[in-house]
Formats: C-alpha cells, structure tokens, sequence
C-alpha cells in the first residue's frame, strides 16, 4: 500500500520536513505542474522543481483543472510526459460530466482523455503510472458512483491501455476512483476487482476520516 498526500505548493517543504524527520510511510505528491522544464512561465511549478522537494508523485488533468483553466487532452498529456521525464509518478485524472454520463457518454470520455494522454509514451512507463476516475458529478458533492459504475469505468481504462500498449501494461496500471470517498464507503469500492485504491477529496481534510480511510488497508 502507498498512501500519499498531495498539499498546496506553498505546503510541501513543510510536508516533506515533517515525512523525513519523523520517517513517516507517506510519500509526497503535488496537485499540478507546468510541462515545461523551463522558460517564462511566471507562476508556474516545474516537474524539475517538484522533483527537488523529493514529490514522488503528481496530479494531471484533475477536472477542476481541465473545466476552470481550459486543459484539453493536449495539455494534460504533455504534463504528464514531464512528469515522468523528472522521474516521477503521474496520477492521471479522467472523468465526465454529469450531462456526459446522462447521455450515456462516460466509457467515450474516459476512454478519449485516457488514450490521448498516454498516446506516444513507452509500454514499461505506462504501466508505472496511476489513474484515477474522477465521475465530476461526484466531486464536493456528496454523491458518489455506483461501485459497479467505478469497476467498469477501471475495466474501460485498462481496455484502453490493453488496446495501446498490452494486456502486461493494463494489469500493471494502477486504477484508483475519486469522487466523495469515506470511511463508511471505502468498503464498497475497494471490493471490487478492478479498483486498485482511492483518490480522497474532502475526507483527507479531515485527518481522522483519512486515516479511517488508510486503517482500511492495514
């Protein structure tokens, strides 16, 4: 099991001191990057300078990104590319809108942003990453998916990487849902085969409901 927590920018040195003064079995991730290495980006964090504060792991395409600040599959792509270039784990958001699903969209989107993301990237680099099925609808709402509906959501992102990059590749990927999890629904999804883990939201704001959420591992 890998638990990790991703803070503001303005928070990870003080994360990272406290994970390595104490020793604590948590590894340090970040909610977002610049794709480039460099350049005149002002305001912008890149994966270089990320990797320096020993983050192991980085978000990309979080929908909050993609629906505020305009990231298209382009975006998020090369994002992820930089991350793994500075020697990093990406957590590949993906998920679709309420009226998406409404219209019967979800296995389009999800397979549409998953593949256009991981296109050009090696096999063996694949298969080290994250995703994570983010349903927007279920975000800060307190609404969550059907448990079937993340399983087959997971089965769509693996069939899309079996597809591009092999069956090896697809088992290897770790497939997490995100989207109001709880301690009383962690249960429910972690039962299910194709979901590998949680991307917790409002709960890891509260530090006993996201340890709860942790002990369910232990």
């Amino acid at each position: 099991m890998d638990v990790v927590v991703c803070p503001p920018f303005t928070a990870l040195r003080s994360a990272q001191t406290v994970i390595e003064a104490d020793h604590l079995e948590i590894r340090l991730g970040a909610q977002d990057c610049h794709w480039e290495e460099s350049g005149a980006y002002t305001g912008e964090i890149s994966a270089p300078m990320l990797a320096k504060l020993a983050v192991r792991y980085v978000i990309v395409g979080h929908s909050e990104r993609r629906q505020l600040f305009g990231e298209d599959d382009a975006m998020v792509g090369r994002k992820l590319r930089a991350v793994l270039d500075a020697a990093m784990t990406p957590i590949l958001a993906v998920g679709e809108t309420l009226g998406q699903r409404e219209r019967g969209e979800t296995e389009t989107v999800i397979g549409t942003q998953a593949r256009n993301a991981l296109r050009g990237i090696e096999a063996d680099a694949v298969a080290s990453i994250v995703v994570a099925y983010e349903p927007i609808w279920a975000i800060g709402t307190g609404r969550t998916a059907d448990p079937d509906v993340a399983s087959s959501a997971a089965e769509v992102i693996r069939s899309v990487v079996a597809e591009s990059h092999g069956a090896e590749t697809a088992t290897a990927v770790r497939v997490l849902y995100g989207g109001s999890v709880n301690p009383g629904n962690i249960a429910s999804f972690m039962a299910k085969r194709e979901v590998d883990g949680a991307l917790v939201g409002g709960a890891s704001l509260d530090p006993d409901q996201f340890a709860a959420i942790v002990r369910y591992w232990v």
